[in-house]
């Protein structure tokens, strides 16, 4: 009895030696504003990476002969720089193989040279500032169109679409806020758009009404706020309460949620929304409906933006690890760069900096509150 009790354990602890070498942990990190007024985008983004993270697992996914299982390390940076580069550091200290994120350009940029330090790779579906890849780091990529797209595309519609002559600039101060301002700025000028007055906010206030009311003297066509929606959803409000319902207003991705229809309390205001978002519209992304049709099962009620572009960017990840044979971020970065990654939200390859190749862009607006493309 004695000597079957010890051939039970030592088969045991065989059995789970052989476990531990058969499946080795490989953990991705990510990084969003999980707590403050832009939770509902940090919470969606986790959702789609937890989503992919989850799917991998259930496959069995290997690595170089050997099968792994994900680890989704989710920091929260509160749309915070310094809260921003302490997650990146802590998935430095962490070994994390990659990590997806971060969601804000003004956390991005500063946490893409702690990644470059520690030799891991990031990569962001949602920052779109154009300076995330300006200092050329070998482990920075964005899935996503940039605000030299966004912005762009705007002023084009402005100038083009709508005819408009003048325009109010705003922008929150923030990395994002102010370098999309700046291209929407530049390239209606360049279309005969005047800018008739320029203003500046914080991504904390919730009170415009000065701002607009100088605004609203200059008797501009449209306003183009840089920013995000829980300042854009108040701004819409106070533009009602205002009597500017004739105004029209732009912005870039920050505004493209579903919240933003919560946050305006009805206001009509919203109808004369226009705002761009990097990629195709779920339908005509690739794999966007029936992908919606799985996040909504999982997550009811949650979805916002840029979770398609958080779960392509961990499946991204997993693919140049199973072509290079390996998790070590040396050894697959290189694959990484060579991707050419059929996802949900595009067919994904890169540029020699990181940027995508021929980001598609949409504009939307919202009929009834209904976000709906316009092309």
């Amino acid at each position: 009895m004695q000597l079957k009790l010890k051939l039970t354990v030592a088969a045991v602890t065989a059995a789970v030696a052989s476990l531990a070498t058969a499946q080795e942990v490989v953990r991705i990190g990510h990084v969003a504003p999980l707590s403050g007024p832009q939770a509902h985008y940090g919470k969606d983004n986790e959702n789609g990476a937890r989503m992919a993270v989850e799917e991998l697992n259930a496959q069995g996914f290997t690595i170089g002969g050997k099968q792994v299982k994900f680890e989704l390390l989710a920091e929260d940076d509160a749309a915070d720089p310094k809260q921003g580069t302490a997650a990146a550091q802590k998935l430095c200290d962490a070994k994390a193989a990659g990590v997806v994120g971060h969601l804000n350009s003004g956390t991005t940029i500063p946490a893409a040279k702690v990644y470059n330090d520690c030799g891991i790779p990031h990569v962001t579906g949602a920052a779109t500032n154009p300076n995330l890849s300006k200092p050329g780091y070998k482990t920075t990529f964005r899935i996503i169109a940039n605000d030299n797209a966004l912005g762009a595309g705007l002023a084009a519609y402005a100038s083009e679409t709508l005819k408009l002559k003048t325009v109010a600039v705003v922008d929150d101060r923030t990395a994002y806020g102010q370098g999309l301002a700046s291209v929407f700025k530049k390239v209606a000028a360049e279309k005969g758009i005047k800018v008739v007055d320029e203003q500046f906010t914080t991504d904390k206030a919730t009170d415009f009404m000065a701002i607009l009311t100088a605004i609203k003297s200059k008797n501009p066509d449209a306003i183009f706020y840089g920013g995000m929606d829980p300042q854009a959803g108040p701004m819409l409000r106070q533009m009602e309460q205002l009597g500017m319902s004739n105004v029209k207003f732009f912005g870039g991705d920050g505004l493209c949620t579903t919240e933003i229809a919560k946050l305006t309390a009805g206001a009509k205001t919203l109808n004369n929304m226009v705002c761009a978002e990097g990629g195709a519209s779920l339908a005509k992304m690739p794999g966007g409906m029936a992908w919606k049709a799985k996040y909504d099962a999982k997550y009811p009620n949650q979805y916002q933006i840029y979770s398609p572009y958080t779960y392509d960017a961990t499946m991204l990840l997993a693919d140049a690890m199973k072509r290079a044979g390996s998790w070590d971020p040396k050894v697959y970065i290189p694959e990484l760069l060579k991707s050419n990654y059929k996802g949900v939200t595009a067919n994904i390859a890169f540029e020699s900096n990181g940027e995508m190749k021929n980001p598609a862009i949409t504009l939307y607006h919202y009929p009834d509150g209904k976000k709906t493309p316009l092309n």
